[in-house]
């Protein structure tokens, strides 16, 4: 697919470019991102380029990673990384994907990563035919699992030893988010347990 912009009253949401890979470097110092998401650590200038020069290039390219950079529309600032993963070349059968962030340290607490959510979200379900989008966070991820409970995800339990973190597994939270959520139609009828 051919990358996109997305815009809301606050944040541009863009495909991250070269000229980023310092601010996302020095977002990824901090120690939460790489203790909470696949961000390695350490984590040096050469993985953001790797990251914003090859990864999100070849993603958007082959259509398994939409990643979308989140900036401040008012300063330029970077807020964070957001993004559609294990997407499955969409339109697939089953119009799946997983949604992944982090926000840079400076910027929580603002409502930015609920912001972006909301619009990439929107984005999914509009303009890709996304009938299903999962949510997974390390167990005790309060922070992501906050951010997904505000985008309206729906909490489906704990899956034991989902993530592999620095050769360790450990137990994720799991939710999903489907269009009837935010009173949308879905292309495939939803037709719940027990009815």
């Amino acid at each position: 697919m051919e990358p996109i912009s997305l815009t809301t009253d606050r944040l541009l949401l863009r495909p991250l470019a070269p000229a980023d890979a310092p601010a996302v470097h020095t977002a990824c110092q901090d120690p939460d991102i790489p203790r909470w998401t696949s961000v390695h650590s350490p984590y040096a200038l050469a993985d953001a380029d790797d990251f914003v020069g090859r990864i999100c290039v070849e993603g958007w390219r082959d259509d398994v990673l939409y990643n979308f950079g989140v900036f401040t529309r008012d300063t330029g600032d970077l807020v964070g990384s957001m993004g559609l993963v294990r997407l499955g070349q969409l339109p697939a059968p089953d119009h799946q994907a997983e949604l992944g962030y982090w926000t840079a340290k400076e910027q929580r607490g603002k409502g930015y990563t609920v912001e972006a959510g909301r619009a990439v979200c929107g984005w999914a379900f509009a303009a890709l035919g996304v009938e299903r989008i999962e949510w997974y966070a390390e167990a005790g991820n309060e922070g992501s699992r906050a951010v997904a409970l505000r985008l309206g995800f729906v909490m489906e339990g704990t899956i034991r030893s989902k993530i592999v973190q620095e050769g360790t597994r450990r137990d994720a939270w799991s939710g999903s988010l489907l269009p009837s959520d935010w009173g949308r139609q879905s292309a495939t009828a939803y037709l719940p347990y027990g009815t």
